[in-house]
């Protein structure tokens, strides 16, 4: 039987790329032998990536992409084609939050900014939801590919203070789950959408909310260390595996679900 986990030579496509999960997953997958298409705003930081990978033997370009602009993401999808020829899978990696959508200890839902909600609604939704739409179509002409959108525990359990990006994140839950049925009946069933949802990951979003300016966890921090059974925030690399499996043709019969990488997380009571 043929290596399941195979990715090599596999056109995949990371928008939020150039971020700290983006950067350890990209790096990860182009040592298994893919091509890594990295895609963000940080020109520099995206450039060095591929510098880095193409170092160490691997295949990935970079382009600067915007997630709400169409436009630009169909002149990334004509670059991809032009380089590789076909897109096998695609991370929907980009996603953020702000302050404005986010209500403090000290503040109420009256507080809330509803501009900056509507904008982390954007980001983290519409932000999939666009490239979705741009790179399914070469999907749909191949007859096969993956797509894997960016959930997170937020979607599970309404968290405190994050109540945009929880909403947002619970949207893309659900984007998943219809768009596995959407793909499957009217273009092919080896068209797979599948979410990945991580637990606590130290990045430079959240950095300033889970640690103080010394290093040591902030209250939040702590709390979500405590009601995690393994005791610690995960590390970028960990979420490595169940993407690899996520786009491989190990996961060919799976689609529709919401792989949950939280180190138990979720399913803590007390």
């Amino acid at each position: 039987m043929a290596n399941l986990f195979d990715i090599k030579d596999k056109v995949v496509v990371i928008t939020g790329g150039t971020g700290v999960l983006g950067h350890a997953i990209s790096s990860y997958l182009a040592e298994q032998g893919a091509k890594v298409v990295i895609m963000g705003r940080k020109t520099d930081v995206g450039n060095a990536m591929v510098a880095d990978i193409k170092e160490k033997g691997g295949e990935a370009m970079y382009l600067t992409t915007d997630v709400m602009n169409r436009e630009l993401l169909e002149q990334n999808l004509v670059d991809i084609m032009t380089a590789y020829g076909r897109v096998d899978a695609l991370l929907n990696a980009a996603g953020g939050n702000m302050p404005g959508a986010t209500i403090a200890p000290d503040k109420t839902f009256f507080d809330l900014n509803p501009d900056d909600f509507q904008k982390v609604l954007n980001l983290n939704l519409m932000g999939t939801v666009l490239p979705t739409q741009v790179f399914l179509q070469q999907m749909a002409k191949q007859g096969k590919g993956a797509i894997v959108n960016f959930s997170s525990m937020s979607a599970f359990r309404p968290l405190t203070r994050v109540v945009g990006y929880g909403v947002a994140k619970a949207g893309v839950s659900n984007f998943t789950a219809y768009m596995a049925t959407e793909v499957a009946k009217k273009f092919s069933t080896a068209i797979r959408v599948n979410a990945i949802a991580p637990g606590f990951f130290l990045t430079e979003q959240n950095r300033g909310l889970l640690t103080n300016p010394d290093g040591s966890w902030t209250q939040r921090g702590q709390d979500i260390i405590h009601q995690t059974p393994m005791g610690r925030m995960g590390e970028p690399e960990e979420l490595c595996g169940t993407i690899h499996y996520l786009i491989s043709d190990a996961s060919q019969f799976v689609t529709g679900t919401v792989a949950i990488v939280d180190g138990g997380f979720n399913v803590f009571t007390i």
